[in-house]
């Protein structure tokens, strides 16, 4: 389907999102559901199916089943070809998909096109591929005996996922999941349920036998998140999303010591050296702040900028940020699409209004803009003026919002950049070998870009520091959490 402005019957078709247990779509034992909005147009999209214990019961028996049937007595051989065929039938199916997760989170279509739906079947074609690499360990100790690491599956595994990158983000937890031989209950955000769906469908397709990949649709507390946490016969879980719901998973999972993988939330600093090419940190710089709506963990969304080069930068970027056309999703021009809801946008909204009351100025944005009287659309904002202990700077927006401060000395912003209790990701820009390797090895992150942002190897580890994450994935680092390692002695 070409990037064009669709007509408008082909964008309100609605899709009712069921659950997806044992290999079959199913209805909520109670038959509840509740409505799934566009948060472009604040049209009705369908129904989902809302789910709770027993669904979450059902699909962790179907999931335990499935672990003891034709999915364990595979060979690596036949599991690395079904991996890769989920691939291959999420790019066959990629204008759908990417339309599907355009009206399901207000992002552009050429963004879902582009990077979301590519990026979701390079993550089966990569773990199935890697899965070919891996090995594990032996010791021969003296002539006494030999000791070799066999890796088996953890188990039932639940994936939690967030709704910015929904379909992105999923396949990131699930292709590494099924390579290591485990089998999935996956509950997707509530507010992006389509394109989880359809993988169901997908999967099925592929040759991923019944129960091993089960969709519950529903909320968190006292719902199918709950449910899925606290169950006894889930064995790990996986969770990308907020800091606050990551505290709450972990207590429920203390319960039976299940293993956690935690990707959360982001403040990350994005640091520009007066020695760095501006040309090159303006283009980058723009993407780092206002891609997805700024939806992104990894957005830099506390941008310092040393002191001689502090007014141009400020000058050039509010210019360019002007540029950036907010608009609906399936227009060709849209580089900033809608927030994901109602509640969201009030919830960034708010932000704008505490930095005028902290004290800081609004250089640009800070509003609907003109002409989009419905969805829930925000002018990329830019703000300046504010301390380092002001909340905006310090508390996770998560929207196209930014704040850009000064800095004079590398020790001073490298102390400002750790004064978080994040540490997800940052961004250092300069041109001087020597102090980037040296402030890129002191910031408290994950993963720090030099000179660009975003640019992934998926075999390197990726999580967070503090409260920004537990454990890392990512080639090895992924196979480390979704199997188990048993050590066995024979003596000579």
């Amino acid at each position: 389907m070409e990037a064009e402005h669709m007509k408008a019957a082909d964008l309100i078709k609605t899709m009712d999102c069921r659950h997806f247990i044992d290999g079959k779509y199913v209805a909520s034992g109670n038959q509840k559901t509740f409505v799934n909005v566009n948060p472009a147009t604040e049209e009705i999209l369908g129904t989902v199916a809302e789910g709770g214990k027993e669904e979450i019961d059902l699909a962790v028996a179907a999931a335990r089943k499935a672990l003891r049937g034709p999915w364990k007595k595979m060979t690596q051989h036949e599991r690395i070809s079904i991996i890769r065929r989920i691939g291959d039938i999420i790019l066959e199916r990629k204008d759908e998909l990417a339309r599907l997760e355009s009206l399901d989170t207000g992002k552009p279509y050429w963004l879902s096109g582009t990077v979301d739906i590519p990026r979701s079947a390079y993550n089966f074609h990569f773990f199935a591929d890697y899965l070919r690499s891996i090995g594990t360990e032996a010791y021969q100790h003296d002539d006494v005996a030999i000791n070799y690491a066999v890796r088996r599956p953890v188990g039932v595994v639940g994936l939690i996922n967030p709704w910015n990158l929904p379909l992105l983000l999923l396949t990131w937890k699930l292709a590494p999941c099924l390579a290591a031989g485990n089998t999935a209950v996956i509950k997707p955000a509530e507010l992006t349920p389509m394109t989880a769906t359809l993988l169901g469908e997908i999967c099925k397709e592929a040759g991923v036998p019944d129960g091993v990949v089960n969709i519950v649709h529903g909320f968190g507390p006292d719902s199918a998140g709950s449910a899925l946490t606290e169950h006894p016969d889930v064995d790990a879980i996986s969770f990308t999303g907020e800091t606050t719901t990551g505290k709450i998973i972990m207590k429920a999972a203390a319960q039976s010591l299940k293993r956690l993988s935690y990707e959360l939330g982001g403040k990350n600093p994005n640091i520009i050296f007066a020695d760095s090419d501006l040309d090159e940190v303006l283009e980058t710089t723009l993407k780092s702040s206002f891609i997805n709506q700024g939806e992104v963990c990894l957005c830099g969304s506390r941008i310092y900028v040393q002191r001689p080069v502090y007014e141009a930068f400020v000058e050039k970027f509010t210019a360019k940020a002007k540029e950036l056309t907010v608009g609906h999703p399936f227009d060709p021009n849209t580089k900033v699409g809608a927030l994901i809801s109602e509640e969201h946008y009030s919830r960034v909204s708010s932000y704008i209004q505490l930095a005028k009351a902290e004290g800081g100025t609004v250089v640009t944005g800070g509003k609907r803009p003109e002409g989009l009287e419905k969805g829930f659309y925000l002018e990329p904002t830019i703000i300046t003026g504010l301390d380092r202990s002001c909340r905006v700077v310090r508390e996770e927006i998560f929207g196209p919002v930014v704040t850009v401060l000064p800095f004079d000395t590398e020790e001073e912003v490298v102390e400002q950049a750790n004064d978080t209790h994040y540490g997800l990701s940052a961004t250092v820009w300069t041109n001087d070998l020597r102090r980037a390797h040296r402030v890129a090895g002191q910031i408290e992150a994950g993963i720090v870009w030099v000179n660009t942002w975003f640019l992934r190897d998926l075999r390197t580890p990726f999580g967070g520091m503090k409260q920004s994450g537990i454990g890392r994935e990512g080639g090895m680092h992924s196979f480390e959490f979704y199997s188990e390692l048993t050590n066995i002695c024979i003596k000579l």
